[in-house]
């Protein structure tokens, strides 16, 4: 999304930019992702939600998000739903493959396949907007846990930039992840389907029983994911009272997403009135990354800009959209380098 989102703005303002892309194919983990670009209803609420988060960064993503999904609408991007299914949250659902393809087609040259972090003679001239994704990967190989989102962001942008003197925001072992059926492998198509969103309606206890989640998960159950991450495997059982297999996250039903993971071949035990699912931790972005400033520059390396998952410092604490972030900032970085 960032790295799309400023190649396209950049050319709307009269640029030839070139999109740098190490996978062998554009969206990165936009086109893996359910598609929700979103911003919290009140900025207070986002601010209590990620309270180590910078206020003025987070502002931005606030004030600016409308115009960009209007922008986005503009593209020709897809809209499948117009509401979140969330009170908490305002914004539209995207069809993510549609959405890849209109930002990829304003974005002028990319490169497929290319090197991690090309010798910088390899570079296009003018500004560099680093936009790589973040570094879950690594983090996810570091943690022993799957990841659930591209399978190429090691973490070079990250890299580049502290070696031009960069400073670090937010907490670089804090993450953004889900639940999934554990003991299976996933493919990429099922990282939005196989999701198990239901920690807070469940006993959450470790694979071999010796710890338990205390208290009321977040809403976006981002700290519980956390905290199994760091549990032994990284793995736990939900245990959910059938009374609360009829509640609802948005669209389906705690029932239908325990099925759907006892399709795949999840270990599902029935032990009633209980149904026991064993889930496993994954990575989908850090949260953690390069400080930049309200203009999209990297603090302390003159010269470079950074956007999307490549940012730290805007959801520390908590959780907001990715995908959000990454389009206003995207763009930023686009008209400040062009301004």
């Amino acid at each position: 999304m960032a790295g799309l989102a400023a190649a396209a703005r950049a050319r709307e303002l009269g640029a030839e930019p070139v999109v740098l892309e190490k996978g062998d194919r554009p969206g990165g983990s936009m086109l893996l992702s359910s598609g929700v670009i979103w911003r919290h209803r009140e900025l207070e609420d986002f601010r209590a939600e990620c309270p180590g988060g910078d206020p003025a960064l987070q502002r931005l993503i606030f004030e600016r998000l409308d115009e960009g999904l209007d922008w986005l609408e503009s593209l020709g991007a897809p809209v499948l739903e117009r509401e979140t299914g969330n009170p908490r949250t305002i914004g539209q659902r995207f069809d993510t493959r549609g959405l890849t393809e209109a930002l990829a087609e304003r974005a002028g040259t990319v490169r497929f396949d290319h090197a991690p972090v090309p010798d910088t003679g390899t570079w296009p001239d003018g500004p560099l907007v680093l936009a790589t994704g973040g570094f879950h990967v690594r983090l996810a190989r570091e943690l022993g846990l799957p990841v659930r989102g591209n399978p190429w962001s090691e973490g070079e942008g990250l890299d580049l930039a502290l070696e031009r003197g960069a400073a670090v925001a937010g907490d670089l072992e804090e993450f953004y992840g889900r639940a999934m059926p554990a003991g299976i492998p996933l493919d990429e198509a099922e990282f939005v389907p196989l999701s198990q969103l239901y920690g807070r309606f469940a006993e959450v206890v470790s694979e071999d029983g010796t710890q338990r989640f205390e208290g009321e998960p977040q809403w976006s159950e981002i700290d519980l994911v956390q905290t199994i991450a760091r549990w032994p495997g990284g793995r736990a059982w939900y245990r959910v009272h059938e009374q609360d297999l009829a509640r609802r996250v948005r669209e389906r039903s705690v029932a239908d997403m325990i099925e759907l993971a006892r399709e795949a071949g999840a270990f599902v035990r029935e032990e009633p009135p209980y149904t026991s699912v064993l889930v496993q931790a994954s990575v989908t972005q850090t949260l953690g990354g390069i400080k930049v400033d309200e203009r999209a520059r990297v603090v302390g390396a003159e010269g470079l800009y950074a956007a999307g998952a490549d940012v730290g410092g805007i959801a520390t604490g908590g959780y907001s959209s990715g995908l959000a972030a990454a389009l206003v900032f995207g763009r930023i970085a686009a008209e400040d380098a062009l301004s």
